[in-house]
């Protein structure tokens, strides 16, 4: 029991600056947020309309063991630009909108749902 309780001591949380991936300081974070965020669509889509991997990978145009690799957040092959364009042959409208930052500094990139 003494060695589950010094390992609890040991545990210290962090909060979230609200992207994971700058949290774990990868590079790129920024990026990868939308990417997952653009996933995290593109899956839940292939979900509601009950398609199986197979029929995702016919409407998509790319074999299934790629699919496979969306669902499970594998996202390094793909560009922001394809999976946007995966949104729009599952039925969606992809909007870029481009806006004057409201302060000074960066711009960021993000991903927001209608």
């Amino acid at each position: 029991m003494e060695r589950t309780s010094e390992l609890q001591d040991e545990i210290i949380a962090v909060p979230s600056n609200g992207n994971v991936f700058e949290d774990l300081g990868l590079p790129d974070a920024e990026e990868l947020l939308v990417k997952s965020n653009l996933a995290i669509r593109i899956n839940k889509i292939i979900k509601n309309r009950h398609l199986t991997q197979v029929q995702a990978a016919e409407i998509l145009g790319i074999p299934q063991p790629k699919v496979s690799m969306i669902q499970h957040g594998k996202l390094r092959g793909f560009s922001l630009e394809k999976l946007c364009h995966f949104l729009t042959l599952l039925g969606s409208d992809v909007d870029i909108v481009i806006k004057a930052r409201k302060e000074d500094g960066v711009g960021q990139l993000r991903v927001t749902y209608a």
